[in-house]
């Protein structure tokens, strides 16, 4: 059999978890082109080529993907356009993917996630899986009915429909807090939807990101049952401020019942949007409440609090995005005792590039590494870099990265 030719991926969107899907996809011999909204960013920096265009503008879309990829014909199809943010013009993606072009994990997987109410729909409604009671406004008075007439109550949590890194997220404790929440979730929206979706607020004990892979139906020559298509990495633990994570953690003690359930629900929904060709890394956010799993959130692509995996196993969330992409094996994960990331954050903004200081002091600390992102402007709670640490237990490992990332200081004009 002749080789098969370079692999492409078309990254749209060039982050930090772009930039690591992209690093993980050079070693494996691909061509990726990244795509973004501005120059510089990420991803970027370790690409073959890079395209600037706003993901909105369908059109402009659409010209991007067909320069640099061509749609599947007789043969294997060696193009794949890998959404890795929200805001994409999804619905162009649809009309790509019926024309030939292979979308990663799918086109109707990009389209549903790219709004809450879309994907809380499918949970709730089409798989029946337990959610926080949820309804949705396009307005502050529609907002206020929601929450004060209708069935959700105080206290609440508002979001955009797109948005991400928590941006635009609150929580309404009192009704004065209405407005304000519906201004500061329309100043935080991504795309041009404007509309929120308001959830009754979880009491919960921790919460979760289950790493979930959905593998191709045919990988080196096997075909796979359904069950054996899907794959899971070990539970994440997360905390969040401002609906953003902060820190991640491995192993997240929990009961073998509601790790059971928590991967036949992320089995079920990732199954319903991928299809039966669709495959990629998912991260799926749960909420674990006396003994209860609650779905809350999910990504096509891999997971910010999966940074973690970079130091926790041998192959990082990256990796095994890349590998279920290109259909290709993987036969085990192999993990450390235990393991945690720490954000490190912006304190400001500005738009000079920034520099750092005590990346020496935290790199003397045993068991740690520190992954810088390489983004060219700061703004107050912009994640700049991850600090990751390994020990002996969770806790320790948590205490760790948490040192080490507070030792690095972002250096920017005032």
């Amino acid at each position: 059999m002749p080789p098969s030719p370079q692999p492409t991926l078309l990254l749209l969107g060039s982050g930090e978890l772009g930039k690591e899907v992209a690093i993980s996809a050079k070693r494996l011999g691909c061509r990726v082109i990244a795509v973004d909204s501005y120059d510089g960013a990420p991803a970027m920096q370790v690409t073959d080529t890079r395209e600037i265009i706003n993901m909105l503008d369908g059109d402009a879309l659409e010209r991007v993907v067909r320069k640099h990829l061509s749609p599947k014909g007789k043969n294997k199809p060696q193009g794949f356009i890998v959404p890795e943010i929200e805001a994409i013009r999804t619905e162009r993606l649809l009309a790509l993917e019926k024309a030939g072009f292979n979308v990663i994990p799918s086109a109707r997987a990009a389209n549903l996630t790219m709004n809450r109410d879309a994907i809380r729909d499918v949970a709730a409604n089409k798989l029946s899986l337990p959610t926080a009671r949820f309804a949705y406004a396009e307005s502050a008075a529609e907002l206020a009915d929601q929450i004060l007439n209708q069935r959700i109550g105080l206290p609440c949590v508002v979001k955009p429909v797109m948005s991400s890194s928590g941006k635009g997220q609150s929580v309404i404790r009192t009704k004065a807090d209405i407005a304000k929440a519906w201004d500061y979730a329309v100043k935080g929206m991504r795309g041009d939807t404007k509309r929120v979706i308001v959830e009754e607020f979880i009491s919960f004990d921790y919460e979760i990101t289950l790493l979930t892979i959905r593998q191709r139906a045919t990988v080196a020559g096997k075909k796979l049952s359904e069950k054996d298509r899907t794959l899971f990495v070990r539970p994440i633990g997360h905390r969040q401020e401002r609906g953003d994570y902060q820190e991640s953690w491995m192993p997240c003690a929990m009961k073998p019942a509601l790790i059971k359930e928590a991967q036949r629900q992320a089995r079920a929904i990732t199954a319903e949007i991928a299809g039966a060709h669709g495959s990629g890394l998912f991260g799926v956010e749960f909420f674990i409440a006396k003994d209860h799993v609650i779905f809350s959130e999910l990504s096509p692509r891999p997971h910010d609090t999966g940074m973690v995996t970079m130091i926790s196993q041998d192959l990082s969330e990256f990796d095994l995005h890349v590998r279920a992409i290109l259909g290709l094996p993987i036969p085990d994960i192999r993990y450390e005792h235990a393991a945690a990331s720490a954000v490190i954050l912006a304190d400001r903004e500005s738009t000079a590039e920034p520099s750092y200081l005590g990346v020496d002091k935290a790199l003397a600390l045993k068991g740690v590494q520190i992954r810088l992102f390489g983004k060219p402007t700061t703004r107050k709670y912009r994640r700049m870099g991850v600090a990751l640490a390994v020990e002996k237990s969770a806790p320790a490992a948590r205490r760790l990265a948490t040192k080490a990332a507070r030792l690095v200081k972002i250096v920017t004009p005032r």
